[in-house]
C-alpha cells in the first residue's frame, strides 16, 4: 500500500533562517530601511564638511556605485536618475544666481563677462544686480551648489534603496503619527517617479512621439491627476483605519505626555547649547542633555501605551546591518575629527586659483561609505511568473492515422 505524505512538519521549534546557500553564497534578502538611512544621513552629515570638489565627486561615485550593486527591481528603485537632473538644477540655479546678484571683482579676480546693472535703492546696499563676473565667483558659486547637489542625492540614495514605508514597524507607538506625516513626505518623491514612469510607457504605446517641452504637457496633468487620486486614497485609507484617534488614553495621559516631551526637547536644545558654547556653565552642557533625554524616553514611553501595533515578520538587524550603518557613520566621523590631515584641504580656497588637492584621510573615509556595496546582501528579487506549461499534441483517433 503506497504511503500518503500530509506534508506536516515535525514536532519541535523551527529551524532558524539560513543565510547561505551550499557554496557558502549569501542569499537575497531585504536590508532593514533604517540602516540605509543611516548610512545615507551620516554620508550627507560628511558632505556638510567639506567643498573640495574633489572629494564631491567622489561622493557621487559612491553613491551611484552603491546603488548599482543593491538596487531592487522595484519600480520606486530606478528613480536616482530624477535625483541627478535635480542635483544638476540646484547647481546651475546656485551659479545663475550668483552671476546675476554680483558683488563685484577684485584686481586678482579673472573677468568672464559683464552683465547689465540695475540701479537698486539705498536701503538694498550691499546687494548689486548685474555687473562684472568673475572666474573665481562662478567656482565658488558651483562647488557650494555641489556640495548642496550631493546631499540631495544622498536623500535620493536612502529612497532608492530603502523603502519609507517599511521603517514605520521600528518607530515607537508615541512617534506613529509623527512617523506616518514624514513617511508620507519622504515617499512623494518615488511615487512621482513611478507616476513619470507609468505616463511614459503609456505615451509611448500610444505612439506619443513629442520630446522635450512639448511632451511636458501630456506629462504633467496625468502625474497631476494621479498625484491628486492617490492623496484621496490615501485619506480614505487613513481614515479607516482611525490614524489620529486618542483610544484609551485619559485626558491627563495626554496632557502628561506632552510635558514630558516639552520639556525633554527643552533639556535637549539647553544642553546642546551648553555643549557648543564654550563660555556657558558646564550645568547646561551634558547634564541637560541628560535630564532632558530622560524626560523624552519617557514621554515616549507613555504616550507609546496607548498605541497597539503588531508587525508582520519584523524586519531583522544583523550583522550587514551593523555594517552598512557602521561604515557611513565612521566616514563621518573620519571628516569631523581632522586626524591625520589639515582641515584647510577639506575647504580648499580659490583665492589665488588653483586645484584642489585630494586628502587621503578623507578621500579613504569616503571609500569606507562605499564598502556598503559588498557588506549588504544582495536585494531580494520579485518573483517572476512561470510560464505556462505547454500544450501537448493529442495522439491521433485510430480512424484518423494514416
Amino acid at each position: 500500500m503506497a504511503r500518503t505524505d500530509t506534508g506536516t512538519p515535525p514536532a519541535g521549534p523551527s529551524p532558524s533562517p539560513v543565510r547561505a546557500d551550499a557554496g557558502g553564497r549569501r542569499l537575497p534578502r531585504t536590508l532593514h530601511p533604517v540602516a540605509w538611512w543611516i548610512w545615507a544621513l551620516a554620508l550627507a552629515t560628511a558632505v556638510s564638511r567639506t567643498d573640495n570638489p574633489l572629494l564631491l565627486f567622489l561622493v557621487l561615485a559612491v553613491l551611484g556605485y552603491v546603488i548599482t550593486m543593491r538596487r531592487t527591481e522595484a519600480p520606486w528603485a530606478r528613480g536616482f536618475a530624477y535625483y541627478l537632473y535635480l542635483a544638476l538644477t540646484v547647481v546651475a540655479i546656485r551659479v545663475v544666481f550668483r552671476a546675476v546678484f554680483a558683488t563685484g571683482i577684485t584686481p586678482h579676480d579673472h573677468f568672464l563677462f559683464a552683465l547689465p546693472t540695475l540701479p537698486t535703492p539705498d536701503w538694498y546696499a550691499g546687494i548689486r544686480i548685474g555687473g562684472p563676473v568673475s572666474l573665481e565667483a562662478l567656482l565658488s558659486a558651483a562647488t557650494d551648489g555641489l556640495r548642496l547637489a550631493c546631499m540631495l542625492c544622498c536623500v535620493g540614495a536612502a529612497n532608492t534603496l530603502a523603502n519609507p514605508k517599511r521603517a514605520l514597524r521600528v518607530l515607537p507607538g508615541a512617534l506613529y503619527e509623527l512617523g506616518v506625516a514624514v513617511t508620507v513626505s519622504i515617499s512623494v518623491a518615488p511615487q512621482l517617479v513611478q507616476s513619470v514612469q507609468r505616463v511614459h510607457r503609456a505615451r509611448k504605446l500610444r505612439s506619443g512621439r513629442a520630446k522635450g517641452l512639448r511632451a511636458l504637457r501630456g506629462i504633467v496633468v496625468p502625474v497631476l491627476e494621479d498625484a491628486l487620486e492617490r492623496s484621496l486614497r490615501l485619506a480614505a485609507a487613513m481614515d479607516s483605519r482611525g490614524y489620529g484617534r486618542a483610544g484609551t488614553a485619559t485626558r491627563a495621559s495626554r496632557r502628561a505626555t506632552g510635558a514630558l516631551m516639552l520639556l525633554g526637547m527643552c533639556g535637549l536644545c539647553t544642553g546642546a547649547y551648553g555643549l557648543l558654547d564654550a563660555t556657558a556653565p558646564k550645568a547646561l552642557g551634558l547634564p541637560a542633555m541628560g535630564v532632558g533625554a530622560l524626560l523624552c524616553g519617557a514621554g515616549l514611553r507613555l504616550g507609546g501605551r496607548r498605541v497597539t501595533r503588531t508587525a508582520y515578520r519584523p524586519d531583522p538587524w544583523r550583522f550587514a546591518e551593523w555594517a552598512v550603518a557602521g561604515c557611513g557613520v565612521l566616514s563621518a566621523v573620519l571628516l569631523f575629527a581632522n586626524a591625520g590631515f589639515d582641515a584647510a584641504e577639506l575647504n580648499p580656497s580659490i583665492h589665488p586659483l588653483s586645484w584642489p588637492t585630494l586628502p587621503l584621510v578623507p578621500a579613504a573615509a569616503i571609500l569606507l561609505a562605499g564598502a556598503a556595496g559588498f557588506l549588504a546582501p544582495p536585494p531580494g528579487q520579485p518573483p517572476r511568473a512561470t510560464a505556462a506549461p505547454a500544450s501537448r499534441t493529442p495522439a491521433p483517433r485510430p480512424e484518423e492515422a494514416p
